[in-house]
């Protein structure tokens, strides 16, 4: 095995790690977030509900917030395509997730784009970003009203 695919392999451990969190958020609990993400400032993401997150507390923020209103979900990746250079990776891959938000089931599905980092000689998430879904966006705006 070369290095490369190595290397690949554990950006490949990493996003399953991610998305077992996702799948965790998606029944009400983000705790397992905190051991996927960089803890830096310059983390990211842009959720299907819309806006940027920056820096850590707000992505913690975030995945927190969807976790607060959601239940009885899951999540699944499709397509996954990973590439790595030195210290940095990305994946690219079709998310899948239903979920009861707030007392109504939800489905969606779209693209979706990681990015990861490594810190001290493991894969972290720096940034997650999928696409814009209308009718979760108009959900959890209205809650916020």
């Amino acid at each position: 095995m070369n290095p490369s695919q190595t290397e690949t392999d554990a950006v490949r451990a990493a996003s399953d790690q991610f998305y077992d969190a996702l799948d965790e958020m998606a029944n009400g609990n983000a705790s397992a977030m905190a051991d996927v993400w960089s803890h830096e400032d310059d983390v990211t993401t842009m959720h299907p509900i819309g806006g940027r997150e920056e820096g850590w507390d707000a992505v913690k923020g975030s995945w927190e917030g969807v976790a607060s209103m959601s239940e009885g979900g899951e999540v699944t990746r499709t397509g996954q395509l990973i590439r790595v250079t030195s210290d940095l990776a990305y994946e690219l891959c079709t998310e899948s997730a239903s979920m009861t938000i707030a007392g109504d089931q939800l489905s969606l599905e779209g693209r979706a784009t990681n990015v990861y980092r490594k810190e001290n000689g493991e894969w972290k998430a720096v940034h997650h970003h999928a696409d814009l879904d209308a009718q979760l966006a108009e959900k959890v705006a209205n809650m916020g009203a």
